[in-house]
């Protein structure tokens, strides 16, 4: 295919530890998924969030706030580039969320946003736990190391 895009956060596995992966549709409009095929969006300030389907407060839906910058041949039906998004995740996936965020002080953080091979938007994202300043030290230093260990075996091979 060659409209490949896949735009990623690369500060998500520098500030959380990652838990669990979903992979979830975008319900996005037609000017919204035009920007995404040109590259046109980020997900470095973006977050998600479960909010209560409206007159249905038992049941959840979830969410994702992100910037998709509009379209540059949109017209007056152009989108708002900050709107709320609905993700398209089964009722089993939401059920799951919900009750391992109830539980303890963990987020949903998107890492990935990518055109799979239909040409359908996707957004991956985890279950995350916001890391402290010297586990992010303790990361770095760990990745380093590794780093000069394969530097190492490859001076020797």
């Amino acid at each position: 295919m060659a409209n490949f895009v896949n735009i990623k956060n690369k500060k998500a596995r520098h500030d959380y530890e990652l838990l669990d992966k979903f992979i979830a549709g975008i319900q996005l409009y037609g000017t919204e998924i035009k920007s995404i095929r040109s590259g046109k969006a980020s997900i470095n300030e973006a977050y998600c969030v479960l909010l209560p389907m409206p007159g249905k407060p038992n049941k959840k839906e979830v969410f994702i706030k992100m910037h998709i910058s509009e379209y540059s041949h949109g017209t007056y039906a152009n989108h708002d580039p900050k709107r709320i998004r609905k993700l398209l995740l089964s009722r089993k996936e939401i059920n799951k969320i919900d009750k391992k965020i109830k539980s303890t002080s963990l987020t949903l953080i998107p890492t990935r946003l990518f055109i799979n091979d239909k040409g359908l938007a996707k957004l991956e994202f985890h279950i995350a736990r916001g890391k402290k300043y010297h586990d992010k030290r303790e990361t770095l230093k760990q990745n380093d190391d590794k780093r000069e260990m394969d530097r190492l075996k490859k001076m020797r091979l």
